[in-house]
């Protein structure tokens, strides 16, 4: 088959190849022109016949962001180093909210467009890493919740911000390493889909969202951050609120993302050549 790019009467022989496999990086600029299109269709349809549309983005956390703060604000007290909790829980549950729901959708993508699996040949990698790149459009959207508590607080920004991309890049990391890794379970094992709900909780729960990371115990701390999600956060509220860069769960947290996110892909690879016989 020809594939984008290729001359007319060109041909490109597709072969098995068996082991593990390194990723095509060369595929997948051929393919760029499809990724985009899928892309962009995630985009277009994420609130397709909605009556609020993209209004959706600012109110999913925003109505996270009032909950937690009558709860553990107002009612469990729960400490945030002087800052005011409606303040210290919306830096981190922009940034959660994203990858929650990007590595929900990830997960799920191959069982949802198994239709076209067994039609054409494409890189399959395409498939977890779509929802990454499209949630990211509601995560833009989604900090317009922090731009207005920013300026309801007087907070002004700092040269924390220059850490702002490296935050990010270590957010889409993870949720689309883990994507990689639950997606190609998820063909050959359907409980994927209903332990999702369970994993994203214990998540959540392991990752300073609605507490600080200072309250862990400092014997226990170095374990914890190990957890890349702990980097992201509080590497968040550190950039965003002008706090000292908390280095020592940073560095941690970004080898194991690292490993979340090479790991995936080789396991995806592996599986990939399954996919079509399973379903």
């Amino acid at each position: 088959m020809n594939k984008p790019g290729t001359a007319a009467g060109e041909v490109t022989i597709i072969r098995h190849r068996s082991g593990w496999q390194l990723i095509d990086f060369k595929e997948l600029r051929e393919y760029r022109d499809l990724f985009f299109f899928l892309v962009w269709r995630d985009i277009k349809i994420l609130y397709a016949q909605t009556i609020l549309g993209f209004s959706w983005a600012i109110l999913n956390p925003a109505i996270q962001i009032l909950i937690f703060s009558v709860v553990f604000g107002k009612i469990a007290k729960v400490p945030t180093e002087g800052i005011p909790y409606i303040l210290f829980s919306s830096v981190a549950i922009v940034p959660w909210t994203y990858m929650s729901q990007a590595m929900t959708q990830s997960s799920q993508c191959l069982v949802l467009g198994q239709h076209m699996l067994g039609k054409i040949y494409f890189p399959r990698l395409i498939f977890p890493i779509t929802p990454v790149l499209a949630r990211l459009v509601d995560f833009g959207i989604s900090m317009l919740i922090l731009l207005g508590l920013a300026l309801y607080y007087g907070i002004l920004p700092t040269w924390n911000l220059l850490y702002f991309p490296l935050f990010v890049v270590m957010m889409t990391s993870i949720a689309a390493g883990v994507g990689m890794w639950l997606s190609a379970m998820a063909i050959r094992f359907r409980d994927v889909k209903f332990a999702m709900p369970i994993v994203i909780q214990f998540l959540m729960y392991s990752a300073p969202v609605v507490y600080s990371a200072a309250s862990i115990p400092p014997q226990y701390r170095m374990l914890y951050s190990l957890n890349p999600l702990v980097g992201v956060i509080e590497g968040f509220r550190a950039c965003l609120l002008g706090l000292p860069i908390p280095w020592p769960y940073i560095i941690p947290g970004s080898f194991t993302a690292a490993l979340l996110l090479v790991g995936g892909a080789f396991y995806f690879k592996r599986m990939e050549r399954v996919f079509v016989d399973v379903i």
